[in-house]
């Protein structure tokens, strides 16, 4: 479904002497995303997480490596032509737009007009229609209310492969466990493939792999289970690939 092979990406920085120094944040990341599976991946700030999906997204361009979509190489495509090939990206901290309405938005997402089907969507996002459909995307609504349009413009694509960095963010306690079952229910009844950048333990719980990132490697592949103990551990920053032959207990393979 998505593959991406020897994935690097680097910048720039001046040292002490102004001189320049180059920092991988990505450091050659291999990984192949199974088909209508849900992925949550997550690690410590400053892990490449973030920086992973922009990439897979085209905002963010590899300095290295390979990307593949339904075995097409999208390595050069931009977020556009990666959009029409059925990629979505729900961003942390979604845009506001004086001047446009939840429903202006809404529309351009899902390519339609029609009043029920745009209900319809809303509804799935458990938001009352009369009260949220017609509000401003502006500054006048609050963390939670961006976030949930973010959230209800992406879905409206239906897209094979959502990418949702940070959902929660800005969600109530009372908001997240609803978000999380919304989420797996559009992954499962429409076969998307689902990636989660997150820390929240409730997106762990209902995916199908968990990819903890340190230093721009995945350190960890796997299930919940073996993953508890490594996120429970203050030691994570210290967690890397395991080299051949190796057996230590701060890598992983």
């Amino acid at each position: 479904m998505l593959e991406l092979k020897d994935l690097v990406f680097s910048v720039n920085i001046k040292d002490e002497k102004n001189n320049d120094q180059k920092i991988d944040i990505i450091k050659g990341i291999n990984f192949k995303f199974e088909k209508g599976k849900f992925y949550a991946i997550t690690g410590p700030n400053g892990s490449g997480k973030t920086t992973l999906a922009k990439l897979i997204m085209g905002i963010n361009r590899q300095t290295g490596g390979n990307i593949f979509f339904e075995d097409k190489d999208i390595t050069e495509l931009s977020i556009t032509e990666r959009a029409k090939l059925g990629i979505s990206y729900s961003f942390q901290h979604p845009a506001r737009f004086k001047g446009i309405t939840f429903r202006d938005l809404l529309a351009i997402s899902s390519q339609t007009d029609d009043e029920e089907k745009l209900l319809s969507i809303v509804r799935r996002m458990g938001i009352c229609p009369l009260s949220f459909l017609d509000k401003p995307v502006d500054a006048t609504l609050s963390g939670g209310e961006i976030k949930k349009i973010e959230l209800a413009t992406t879905i409206a694509r239906n897209p094979k492969l959502a990418i949702y960095d940070e959902p929660d963010t800005g969600i109530d306690l009372w908001t997240i466990m609803p978000m999380v079952t919304l989420l797996k229910k559009e992954q499962k009844d429409k076969d998307t493939t689902t990636i989660v950048v997150s820390h929240n333990k409730s997106f762990f719980e209902v995916a199908d792999t968990i990819l903890i990132l340190n230093g721009g490697n995945i350190v960890y592949k796997g299930n919940l289970e073996k993953a508890l103990p490594i996120l429970a551990d203050f030691r994570i920053c210290n967690f890397r690939p395991c080299k051949k032959g190796e057996k230590d207990a701060r890598c992983y393979r």
